[in-house]
């Protein structure tokens, strides 16, 4: 297996207080990797350090075979990163800052101008070139800061909460987006707190909490290995929590219950019997599908973060 990214026991505090604990991170070369954890769990300063713009203070980053403590600079020209703030300059237009940014990547004369109409199409802005990006909506900036970073035709582009406060057709067209560099073999690590998103975007995920990666593997493997196995069941005039052989928790949700135990299957049977047999109505009676968003709280906990 071909991996693109190779994460070794990185180290990293601020002022004493630490931000990543011994992450270990393996990425396949034209994959979707998903990293997902709350806000304040080190995602960005993980990014951060895959880009070179952060040294570790202990452990490994290899880059296409080559290690980015000695070869960053080489490393960086392959690499496109999309930090999670906006770094455009909004007195100049979308062409003006996209010239500038090329010129940082090392791309000038005709190839810029037409790496800049390309990557201008893809993100659906090649109209509004002209105009001032401060004129441009917040889901605007956004597909422009991805523009920038797709300059110097990366192999890997790097995304830090890239549909943070958009709209849902820039967050769909960002989709569109990624899933046409996957299909270029262009691998892609998007970083998020939004479940959804890795769900529909991501081959592989790791989840990240307080600094540490508390799981990693491809989203199926994930799902089969802690989401939670659960039956809803809503039935008429059930206003407390029904009390069910074989089944480890009952929570409410909506005007029904959720079911939780290991053979959801055998549950399914168990409760459709004996409510067929008591009378009373069922409104409904199904499997609960395993979803990303269970696992995430199973192992990163319910605690708000601010």
């Amino acid at each position: 297996m071909s991996y693109i990214l190779k994460v070794e026991n990185v180290v990293k505090s601020y002022n004493g207080n630490p931000a990543l604990r011994g992450v270990d991170l393996h990425v396949r070369e034209g994959s979707c990797f998903g990293l997902l954890g709350p806000n304040g769990a080190g995602k960005s300063t993980m990014m951060k350090i895959m880009t070179g713009i952060l040294t570790p203070d202990q452990g490994e980053i290899e880059l296409f075979g080559k290690s980015i403590r000695k070869e960053s600079a080489a490393i960086s020209r392959q690499v496109g990163y999309v930090p999670q703030e906006i770094t455009l300059y909004e007195k100049l237009s979308a062409w003006q800052n996209l010239t500038f940014f090329g010129k940082m990547y090392g791309v000038r004369g005709e190839k810029l101008k037409e790496r800049m109409k390309r990557v201008l199409g893809q993100v659906g802005l090649l109209e509004r070139a002209g105009d001032a990006v401060g004129s441009y909506s917040g889901g605007m900036k956004r597909r422009i800061n991805i523009a920038a970073s797709l300059l110097h035709e990366p192999k890997l582009v790097i995304l830090d909460e890239p549909t943070v406060g958009i709209d849902p057709q820039s967050r769909n067209h960002i989709f569109e987006m990624i899933r046409g560099l996957q299909r270029d073999g262009v691998t892609v690590i998007y970083s998020t707190h939004y479940m959804e998103e890795v769900e529909a975007l991501c081959d592989e995920v790791a989840i990240i909490d307080h600094g540490a990666i508390v799981s990693q593997g491809g989203l199926r493997e994930l799902l089969e290995l802690h989401a939670i196995k659960a039956v809803y069941i809503e039935t008429e005039g059930m206003v407390a929590a029904p009390s069910i052989n074989g089944a480890s928790h009952v929570r409410q949700e909506g005007a029904g219950w959720i079911v939780e135990c290991e053979r959801p299957m055998e549950m399914l049977g168990q409760l459709s019997r004996q409510y067929a047999s008591s009378g009373r109505a069922v409104r409904a009676l199904e499997l609960m599908k395993p979803s990303l968003d269970s696992v995430f709280l199973k192992l990163t906990g319910t605690k708000l973060r601010d």
